[in-house]
């Protein structure tokens, strides 16, 4: 079975995960707002839930809640998303509440606000998420994030071993420590992975919560993750060029100057006779391969080469 190929969870890929506490729930949430549309994806670590409404579903299910909102979606869309927003960011407001109801497997944010002094409420139904889903805006990031890691704690590994073969090089042509706190033990890469384990595998058990903080560092290297994803209108050239190619001169173009005349003629206005025209052809060929052999070349800046 192929994943849906719904444009919106292009949008909603480059949204970060984000750590949010709802009516005493905590829960990792991703949303993306359109012009009136949405997308919301909620997880616990033991399910995921999502929901995505389009103008039409969005214009039933205010009418559904709102008896008395006579407007179009456009109208109130915009107050939907302010309302609502700051408590998919982790954050809320004094000016909306939301409420977590949980029932038959589907996850409901309530959300209760005013809209031009009258009531306003919204509910987002969230269903349990195909896999499909699931594994292309969680699973699959979070294993490139863990081998991400754990190359760098190689990479880190091996230079502290290489920084121990510096010290000890110093130490035996007689340099020492001129504070003694400053003095460390040679790194032991296995007894180190085995006492961070045991010192940390408890206290992570013992809160399940904390495996949903999703901090800044971790939402960057999500961002960074899942960056190859982005749509290809939205890539433009080569990703790995850091400046765009220089453009090559054409090897016959003819440059007009303003009063209609070639600029490096010394008589661009004047009359031309029948041989003058194939000579001036025959410089006009030439021109930009002696421009372009005399133009010393640009030496390319940037990490890629």
């Amino acid at each position: 079975m192929n994943p849906r190929t719904d444009p919106a969870d292009d949008f909603l890929l480059q949204e970060p995960w984000l750590p949010v506490c709802i009516d005493g729930c905590q829960l990792l949430a991703k949303s993306w707002f359109g012009h009136t549309e949405y997308c919301v994806m909620l997880t616990d670590m033991q399910g995921v839930w999502e929901e995505r409404m389009d103008t039409a579903a969005i214009e039933c299910r205010a009418q559904e809640l709102n008896r008395r909102l006579r407007a179009a979606v456009q109208a109130f869309f915009s107050h939907l998303r302010e309302a609502a927003e700051p408590w998919l960011l982790g954050g809320g407001t004094g000016n909306s509440q939301m409420f977590v109801w949980r029932c038959d497997g589907v996850v409901t944010l309530k959300l209760k606000s005013e809209l031009a002094g009258l009531p306003f409420h919204w509910e987002f139904h969230c269903s349990p998420a195909p896999v499909a889903l699931a594994c292309v805006q969680l699973v699959r990031p979070l294993l490139v994030m863990s081998r991400l890691l754990h190359r760098q704690l190689e990479e880190l590994g091996e230079l502290l071993a290489r920084k121990d073969e510096e010290i000890q090089d110093y130490r035996e042509n007689g340099a020492t420590l001129s504070r003694e706190r400053l003095q460390t033990e040679v790194f032991n890469k296995q007894l180190y992975t085995e006492d961070f384990i045991q010192k940390n595998l408890p206290l992570l058990r013992s809160d399940p919560s904390d495996a949903l903080g999703f901090n800044a560092d971790l939402q960057r290297l999500y961002a960074a993750v899942v960056a190859p994803h982005k749509r290809p209108q939205e890539t433009h050239g080569d990703p790995d060029r850091t400046e765009p190619p220089e453009p090559e001169p054409a090897a016959q173009t003819t440059v007009i100057g303003p009063d209609g005349g070639d600029p490096e003629n010394q008589n661009p206005s004047g009359p031309v006779g029948p041989g003058g025209a194939a000579q001036a052809a025959a410089v006009r060929a030439t021109r930009p391969a002696e421009r372009q052999s005399s133009r010393p070349k640009k030496k390319k800046v940037g990490l890629f080469r």
